[in-house]
């Protein structure tokens, strides 16, 4: 059997011990060996008790002299062990039967765990013991400490682990000259010292990352999923699309309905777009933007061009409330050129939604908008060209491809307001294309941000109340619909029959996830024509909503929700010539976290900057979202740690495919054997 094909055997283990192994994600025999310790105990080295720091895990080895178990303050076994030098207390507030038999008068046992002084002179809480013979041997390495489940003991892993370490091959897979040049340790001198490390080596140092043997296993790491995500582009790179030519006319004639020119930005992006439609293989366009940077009218410039070439289109977004705003705007700057759009949505009434899928079907609506409605079963396109998926990291990998799929293969446009942090798109983004609108529309005024503690509320109701009264509109958010015993969080119900009571005479509308459709839509109509004064709503209007006249915003529970959705939020106002302001109520006490957040979104309003502090403070899985359900992620690397190490990687991955494809083949096996569907993503 050769190393890749031992490699991707799975784990030799019993039924119920491999379950637990499956919980850790380690499912191939080479999984192990890439199970790292979390940290190590060092039993190398025995301190006399008198002699024994405080401070830190310590080995002391004494004969049992007292043991006792004791009811008050409450009840826990009190043992007392001496050397030649000194005596020490273990103490035990959780103990069996089989720990008193062990400890019984005469017993001499090694304990491991940090001294501190106690009330009756210096103990051990819940040391780690062993009874041993005078004079037995010390270990001669540093015991590592594993990420486990229940029902999986230390002892059962390290058997396993150091099993496969023998088994095998550790053989490099970076070719020498690479290695060398990159200045890293061969990958057997890594994993071996990592998970059994000599006693030069103290713990501190052995979770240093920046230690060669920890550099290593983090380069391979993103080495691994730098050369799927390299297959991954190079696979749907060797599919074939509708290779769609631009004719301008459809384009030029919207532009010249504008009420405003394209941004120098949108006009560059737009040229991307269109170069990848002329292109024999499907686009995989990702389009970032700031919040209201006016991706909705490139994707409108893209949706015209396949149109005009005689393809259908399909934009999906993952709010019903978001898709509706985009069938209205699409509508408005379509219609007038004779272009039908369908909208399908789950809330639809069947004749309406028979009609659009028969308008679908058929080819006579050339762009189809809707929410995951899109994908189901009974949704058949004529000739599908293009699909766009707005805010993408929102859908699930599956939802993106069932919509991909309903064309053969159309070229993809996925967009995104969350902006996405540059060593994040190197990494997690590396297999799609990415264009950057980095200018906002001019007349966008700056928003002013303010912290206010939820004490000062009715501050903020005046201030709501003057705010109106000069002609502006206001939105009020709260993060629940109904009362919750768990959280206590104002409710938007209870929000809004306040405020009514409060703000009177002004109109105060409601809107909320729970809310039918056409209710929503009624809603927002109003608060858009200004027959509404404040909108009390939950998160459902983060994104897409576009009021121009509204020029306040107001967060409840701001300190709760993440910093890409109060981002959002935020860009809700700001979007007409009147000055703005978000106002930020929070409870106190604040969590550290909580704190951290807070000041970013007061800091900043550059939401590339919110971005990148918002993956320091969460790290790429939360951050990722629903994306990630379909990427390797990464357990070792660190994206803002590792950047070099991360450009490097970057770099060899396209070199490594092409003069060395067996090591890049070898390479995978050992990263990602049995994670195949990663590279379907």
């Amino acid at each position: 059997m050769n190393a890749i094909d031992l490699a991707r055997q799975p784990v030799l283990a019993a039924p119920a011990t491999a379950k637990k192994l499956e919980k850790l994600g380690l499912r191939t025999r080479f999984d192990l060996v890439l199970h790292l310790p979390l940290r190590y105990e060092d039993e190398t080295h025995l301190f006399r008790i008198a002699d024994a720091p405080y401070g830190s895990p310590v080995l002391v080895e004494g004969e049992v002299i007292a043991a006792e178990v004791q009811f008050k303050p409450r009840r826990q076994l009190v043992v007392q062990i001496e050397d030649t030098s000194g005596t020490l207390v273990l103490r035990f507030i959780h103990f069996y039967p089989s720990q008193q038999r062990q400890l019984a008068k005469g017993k001499r046992v090694r304990a491991l765990g940090e001294i501190r002084r106690g009330f009756h002179g210096d103990e051990m809480v819940h040391p780690k013991l062993r009874e041993v013979e005078e004079g037995a041997p010390l270990a001669e390495r540093l015991t590592p400490i594993y990420p486990t489940v229940n029902g999986l003991t230390q002892p059962v892993l390290r058997r396993m682990v150091q099993s496969e370490l023998k088994a095998q091959s550790l053989a490099d897979t970076l070719p020498e000259m690479v290695r060398q040049d990159l200045d890293l340790v061969p990958f057997a001198d890594a994993v071996r010292l990592l998970h059994s490390p000599t006693p030069d080596y103290s713990a501190k140092a052995l979770t240093d990352p920046k230690l060669p043997a920890w550099q290593r296993l983090k380069f391979d790491e993103l080495l691994a999923q730098q050369l799927s995500m390299r297959l991954a582009y190079r696979a749907r790179r060797q599919g074939r699309a509708p290779q769609i030519v631009d004719q301008g006319e459809l384009r030029g004639r919207l532009s010249a309905s504008l009420p405003f020119a394209l941004t120098g930005a949108q006009q560059r992006v737009v040229g991307e777009i269109l170069q990848d439609l002329d292109k024999p293989h499907p686009m995989h366009r990702l389009l970032q933007g700031d919040v209201g940077s006016g991706k909705t009218i490139v994707s409108a410039m893209a949706a015209l061009a396949a149109i005009e070439a005689g393809f259908q289109v399909a934009l999906m977004a993952p709010t019903e409330i978001l898709a509706e705003q985009h069938y209205i705007k699409l509508s408005a700057w379509l219609a007038p050129l004779g272009i039908e759009v369908a909208w399908l949505s789950g809330s639809l009434k069947k004749k309406q939604k028979t009609e659009s899928l028969a308008a679908v079907a058929d080819g006579r609506a050339r762009l189809a908008v809707g929410t995951h409605a899109l994908f189901q079963g009974d949704v058949v396109f004529q000739n599908l060209g293009l699909s766009i998926v707005d805010e993408q990291h929102r859908f699930g990998v599956g939802q993106r491809l069932a919509l991909k799929d309903k064309g053969g293969e159309p070229h993809q446009l996925m967009m995104s307001a969350t902006p996405i942090p540059r060593t994040l798109a190197m990494s997690f983004y590396a297999d799609l294309d990415v264009s950057v609108i980095d200018e906002l529309p001019p007349g966008r005024t700056p928003i002013v941000t303010k912290l206010v503690g939820s004490a000062r509320r009715d501050e903020v109701v005046d201030y709501v109340r003057r705010t109106c009264a000069g002609g502006g509109q206001a939105y009020w958010v709260c993060p629940l619909i109904e009362e919750s015993e768990a959280l206590q969080l104002q409710t938007a119900v209870d929000t809004h029959q306040q405020l009514t009571e409060d703000l009177a005479p002004l109109s105060v509308g409601l809107v909320h996830g729970r809310m039918k459709s056409s209710e929503k839509a009624e809603v927002m109509g109003q608060f858009s024509g200004n027959e509404l004064q404040v909108l009390v709503a939950t998160t459902v209007i983060e994104v897409g909503v576009d009021v121009s006249n509204a020029s306040l915003m107001v967060i409840e529970h701001a300190e709760r929700m993440g910093l890409a959705q109060l981002h959002q939020l935020r860009g809700r106002v700001g979007r007409g010539s009147a000055k703005s302001v978000c106002v930020l109520l929070f409870e106190t006490p604040l969590s550290e976290l909580a704190k951290a957040r807070l000041k970013v979104i007061y800091e900043n309003t550059d939401g590339f900057e919110i971005a990148r502090q918002d993956l320091q403070i969460r790290g790429p899985g939360e951050f990722l979202g629903a994306r990630q359900s379909g990427l390797p992620m990464l357990r070792f690397a660190n994206l803002e740690e590792d950047l070099e190490l991360l450009e490097a990687a970057r770099q060899l991955a396209p070199e490594m495919l092409k003069r060395w494809p067996s090591e890049a083949e070898s390479h995978l096996a050992r990263w990602l054997a049995g994670r195949e569907q990663f590279l379907k993503a």
